[in-house]
């Protein structure tokens, strides 16, 4: 497998798509109707070193987009940060056409504004591909407008207001994306409640296997990469649906099988901590505490009617 292409500035993004120069430097929209495949290319992963944001509809084929195969019949949109690997399989044998644009953003670009910080804030920017936002066509049409300001500015209107009308536009754009992705957390609830099951069924699994436990708790990052979701999409998901978030219901899942192990063994508190992947007793009790508002002898002395 080849490395990714790493592409520096957004004029050579233009370049190697036989696109026009760009009319700005460090902020271009692009028309996908003119980028054309090239069948020459020896790669197919690229790195940025800009922000990319991209409403795309692709017709006559589905496009494999990290561990999901989707129809972007649809308009969807992603988001790519800096240094962020991203790579798209095209299907050979089926000539795809392209509708939708391309949003380049050089960080030079935000350089001394407010949205130089706070883009950071929006966790979608840290998503997978495959946690696309599928948009209505209402939502499309209002995120194209905006789109079509920003074109409208830096192609006619530069001058010392420029980039603060344009950079405001960006921080709309990026807020009714927030919007919209709490909406998608709602209204795909089927495969969103998929997720929240599997994830039960996996720390069930890994807190039932001692071979696992003796490397320790699960980790959020473990849990993310069973259920193939990014760590920012399955936290934001999980706080959406339960109001927690994955590290709360990891240990909310070592409580419960610490309750388990407390009330039908006689096991000591030190060999459960042991047992359940703790590295020292002490950490075992002040979460278990914490959790429930009792010590762990304390729960194991009511259980059995001792109190």
């Amino acid at each position: 497998m080849s490395l990714p292409k790493r592409i520096k500035t957004i004029s050579e993004f233009h370049k190697l798509r036989n696109l026009p120069k760009p009319e700005h430097p460090l902020i271009s929209i692009v028309d996908y109707r003119l980028i054309e495949h090239d069948a020459g290319y020896d790669w197919n992963s690229w790195l940025l070193d800009f922000y990319a944001i991209s409403l795309k509809r692709t017709s006559n084929a589905k496009i494999r987009y990290g561990q999901q195969q989707y129809d972007f019949d649809e308009g969807v949109l992603f988001f790519m940060a800096p240094n962020q690997v991203f790579s798209i399989a095209h299907d050979p044998n089926v000539k795809a056409q392209h509708t939708g644009w391309l949003l380049l953003i050089h960080p030079d670009f935000l350089w001394n504004s407010s949205l130089a910080k706070t883009i950071k804030k929006y966790d979608f920017f840290d998503y997978e591909v495959n946690e696309a936002l599928f948009l209505s066509e209402k939502e499309e049409l209002l995120l194209n407008n905006i789109i079509l300001n920003i074109a409208q500015e830096y192609r006619t209107n530069i001058d010392k207001f420029s980039q603060l009308i344009i950079i405001s536009q960006i921080e709309t754009l990026l807020n009714y994306a927030d919007r919209f992705y709490q909406r998608q957390f709602i209204t795909r609830q089927v495969s969103n409640h998929r997720i929240l099951d599997r994830l039960e069924q996996l720390l069930t699994d890994y807190l039932n296997d001692g071979t696992r436990l003796q490397e320790g708790l699960p980790t959020v990052k473990y849990v993310s990469d069973n259920l193939h979701v990014s760590p920012n999409y399955l936290r934001n998901l999980l706080h959406m649906l339960t109001g927690q978030s994955t590290q709360q219901h990891i240990h909310n899942k070592v409580i419960e099988k610490a309750k388990e192990l407390l009330s039908t063994t006689d096991r000591s508190v030190s060999e459960i901590a042991y047992d359940l992947g703790f590295e020292h007793p002490q950490s075992f009790s002040k979460l278990f505490k914490n959790k429930t508002k009792v010590t762990p002898l304390t729960f194991r002395a009511s259980f059995n009617g001792l109190s």
